[in-house]
């Protein structure tokens, strides 16, 4: 019962941040520059110390940074395909980017319940510490998973409904460990390929879009700033 309780406060979070952003979508491109670092930042400061320390026990280094190449570049070939069948002029053409990385964070938001519950499968204290991590950048997905929407052509709808997977995604991982057992070394390399995943996020779509006829000093602050928060979440928890 108190996996899903935590589980369910995680949900909570995503929603809370995507909400943040629907509801100051003037600011938009401030919220994008925000995003982007905290992208980074989860990916970098987050993730990537994850994948190592689980994949580590299992694998190589190596291994690992496959991991993270794959999902780099496994990206910027889903996003090079779907683009193929675009027109950057036309904003509507480019949803399915959106949509794709909407379903980037959802998973990702499912990984973090299927984390949380893990972590409680091994011990109450390590099960407390995931849930803590979790929460502090699940409010930042909810703001990432909106802005992916928007910022490819999707209408708001469309933004509210990825809102509410990506909301739901953390309790349904939490609730689907209560069913089996995933193993660990698996998680680690799952961590790595969205180390590369997100890092490209990060760097082809939500920082040129941040930045885009828009005061970039201002946007590179909140770049900076969102990473920044991150980086003393992390270290705090």
């Amino acid at each position: 019962m108190t996996v899903l309780i935590i589980a369910f406060a995680a949900s909570a979070a995503t929603f809370i941040g995507g909400s943040f952003a629907l509801r100051f979508r003037d600011k938009l491109h401030l919220i994008l520059g925000f995003s982007a670092g905290a992208v980074a930042g989860v990916a970098l400061f987050d993730l990537l110390p994850e994948a190592i320390s689980l994949g580590s026990q299992y694998h190589s280094a190596e291994t690992v940074a496959l991991g993270i190449a794959a999902g780099l570049f496994g990206y910027l070939i889903l996003d090079r395909l779907i683009l193929l069948h675009s027109h950057e002029e036309d904003e509507a053409a480019s949803t399915p980017r959106g949509f794709l990385g909407a379903l980037t964070l959802s998973t990702h938001s499912f990984l973090d319940g299927i984390a949380i519950g893990v972590g409680f499968q091994a011990t109450t204290a390590i099960g407390i510490i995931v849930a803590a991590a979790v929460l502090t950048h699940d409010f930042s997905d909810g703001i990432n998973t909106v802005n992916l929407v928007l910022r490819n052509g999707g209408t708001w709808k469309a933004a509210l409904r990825w809102l509410a997977v990506d909301a739901a995604a953390p309790f349904l991982g939490a609730a689907a460990t209560l069913f089996f057992h995933i193993s660990e070394s698996a998680i680690g390399l799952v961590l790595a390929v969205f180390v590369g995943s997100f890092l490209y996020l990060a760097a082809s779509d939500l920082i040129p879009e941040s930045h885009h006829r828009h005061p970039r000093a201002l946007t590179t602050v909140m770049t900076l700033f969102g990473a920044l928060v991150i980086y003393i979440v992390v270290h705090v928890v």
